[in-house]
């Protein structure tokens, strides 16, 4: 249970890929670590495919229907999807933080962001995902992303409960 009363949300984050370096490993233990009082944590990894060199637009098209099979084998049914894409809707931390509040308090029992690989997301994960969300008009390492989502979730609960971190 979490201080409101309200069984704890399932957080998790399937992506794309493993986190190699040791700077985005340690932030994203640091950030799974800080969310533990609010929200059950958890990151799945599933397999990236190799991206041949010059690849063709229907390779690519391949590589992101292959990831994008792994990553819906990774979402536990009933979770609502929100799917990280550069076209998607914008939030403040405010705005994630009152989708949070909402979604716990509505009885989400989990909610699950999904980060594509370097090409993206699949056709058919942004066709599943109840909500598409940009980060950024910027390009970001993807592997990064969790660090930066991760703080972001963090951050929103902490809005939630109005205690200190947010400025």
């Amino acid at each position: 249970m979490t201080g409101t009363g309200v069984p704890q949300m399932q957080v998790s984050v399937v992506a794309v890929g493993k986190a190699k370096e040791r700077y985005i490993e340690e932030g994203i233990a640091e950030y799974e670590k800080r969310l533990r009082p609010y929200a059950s944590c958890e990151i799945v990894e599933v397999k990236d495919e190799r991206v041949p060199k010059n690849a063709s637009p229907a390779e690519e098209a391949k590589v992101k229907e292959q990831e994008g099979e792994r990553i819906l084998a990774a979402v536990r049914d009933g979770a609502l999807l929100v799917a990280l894409d550069c076209g998607g809707e914008m939030w403040s931390s405010e705005d994630l933080a009152a989708r949070l509040h909402t979604w716990e308090i509505s009885g989400t029992h989990e909610v699950c962001f999904v980060i594509g690989g370097p090409l993206g997301l699949s056709r058919a994960v942004l066709d599943r995902a109840d909500i598409r969300l940009s980060l950024s008009r910027m390009t970001f390492l993807h592997t990064l992303v969790r660090v930066v989502l991760l703080e972001q979730i963090y951050r929103a609960f902490r809005i939630v409960r109005g205690e200190p971190y947010h400025k």
